[in-house]
């Protein structure tokens, strides 16, 4: 994907990277944000909550965490960073764990992305997995929706403005 890539951080309370979500403005509800920070004040991972249950919940988390990110680092059959997001959100606290994965090509726009299904113990959660060329870690959780290839269409990098304080 080569419109993400590394950028430096000018404000450390942002991310030095690109973020690739769904733009806000094109997703009703409500969303939230989160900074994953380090001691030294780098950006080890961004997390976005879409809530379109009207304060009930989130439906969806799409994380963006790069290489060196703690929370990248699970077991096998430990479930993604993302997932354990989305369960203390919705304040269910199942163990889940990974059950299988699958890997499923898929275009984004001229770019092709292997897609890594990843099938979980509790079935209303749907999620995926992707690397992008700069490293960074891309998964998006969803409670009770299945998780279609219309979706890679709505994701593209997100402004850093964002992510400022």
């Amino acid at each position: 994907m080569s419109f993400l890539r590394r950028r430096s951080a000018a404000v450390p309370a942002g991310p030095d990277f690109d973020v690739l979500a769904m733009d806000p403005s094109d997703w009703p509800g409500n969303l939230g944000a989160g900074l994953l920070p380090a001691p030294d004040g780098t950006c080890q991972g961004v997390f976005l909550r879409y809530d379109l249950f009207g304060g009930r919940g989130p439906a969806m988390i799409i994380g963006n965490l790069p290489e060196g990110s703690p929370a990248r680092e699970v077991a096998d059959d430990e479930a993604p960073f993302e997932v354990a997001q989305l369960l203390a959100a919705l304040e269910n606290d199942e163990h889940v764990e990974v059950v299988s994965t699958e890997d499923d090509p898929v275009m984004h726009e001229d770019n092709l992305l292997i897609v890594r299904r990843v099938k979980l113990s509790e079935d209303r959660i749907s999620c995926v997995q992707f690397d992008r060329s700069d490293g960074v870690l891309v998964t998006i959780a969803s409670w009770d929706r299945p998780i279609t290839n219309d979706l890679y269409a709505l994701l593209k990098p997100l402004p850093a403005e964002m992510f400022q304080q």
